[in-house]
């Protein structure tokens, strides 16, 4: 069975399984997690004592994406990477902020690729790990992934924070790099609610970021309403969002009396293929 390339994070040599933990040739040793993840975020690259997104932002996540609200996106993902990627038995895909992992099982299942979801929350990856356990489920960090040069065929960034030369060291030449960024009518019901103004998005581009590495294959928007129905759907929402941490008095207010939210969904997809 194909599995991930993984390398110590302290030393960078290969890390090889030995019963319920990792060893590199240095003695450097890890131990499988009892929900079956790894744990290779070291201590030092922690920016505080518990990085990345909380239980209850974990939860909120899990429960809106299971509603099925964000289909549509997944769904494009898979047939995005099924069009541009030539899958065989020994391709490797990384999820690179997987989160509680409902996009990784998705493209996992879909693609029937030998699957790695990365976070920085160990909260994130518990959750994960109850998905599906035949993902390999990473506690670490995007800015020095620990994963062997080029070993991975597919990454896929889906509303987490860029790093252009961590990615283009794990991803094959050729290989493929599929970025999602909100686009700039994304949630506007959500942002006409808490907001007096509702300004349009950032419009961020990663393009630039990523042009030392890698070529640009499409950029493509994809759109799409749905319906929340109760105020703990809308809640979550909200607790997926920055905006939760924004919120005033007033916004707050506003928020709590309304029931349901029609609501539009407005993504950018970016691709890129590394040279």
């Amino acid at each position: 069975m194909t599995t991930p390339a993984l390398i110590c994070p302290v030393c960078h040599q290969p890390l090889l399984a030995e019963a319920k933990r990792l060893l590199c040739p240095d003695g450097h040793s890890f131990d499988r997690a009892r929900q079956g993840y790894w744990n290779l975020l070291l201590p030092q690259k922690k920016r505080s004592k518990a990085p990345g997104d909380s239980a209850d932002m974990v939860l909120a996540r899990r429960r809106f994406l299971e509603a099925g609200h964000y289909t549509p996106l997944a769904d494009r993902l898979s047939a995005l990477l099924a069009q541009h990627l030539n899958i065989t038995s020994e391709s490797q895909l990384l999820d690179l902020g997987c989160g509680e992992g409902w996009y990784t099982d998705r493209l996992a299942r879909q693609l029937g690729l030998c699957t790695t979801g990365l976070d920085i929350s160990k909260d994130a990856i518990k959750t994960a790990c109850r998905r599906n356990p035949d993902i390999h489920w990473l506690v670490a960090t995007g800015a020095d992934i620990p994963l062997a040069p080029e070993s991975v065929d597919a990454a896929t960034l889906i509303f987490s924070r860029l790093m252009p030369e961590p990615t283009a060291r794990v991803l094959k030449p050729g290989g493929l790099l599929l970025v999602v960024t909100p686009g700039p009518d994304h949630l506007r019901a959500l942002r006409q609610t808490i907001y007096d103004e509702v300004r349009p998005g950032s419009g961020f581009e990663p393009a630039r970021l990523l042009e030392e590495h890698f070529d640009s294959v499409l950029r493509e928007s994809l759109a799409f309403e749905f319906q929340l129905d109760t105020p703990d759907a809308i809640q979550d929402l909200l607790a997926m969002t920055p905006h939760g941490h924004r919120l005033n008095q007033q916004a707050r207010a506003r928020l709590d009396k309304c029931t349901q939210l029609n609501e539009q969904a407005d993504f950018t997809l970016h691709l890129f293929r590394k040279r």
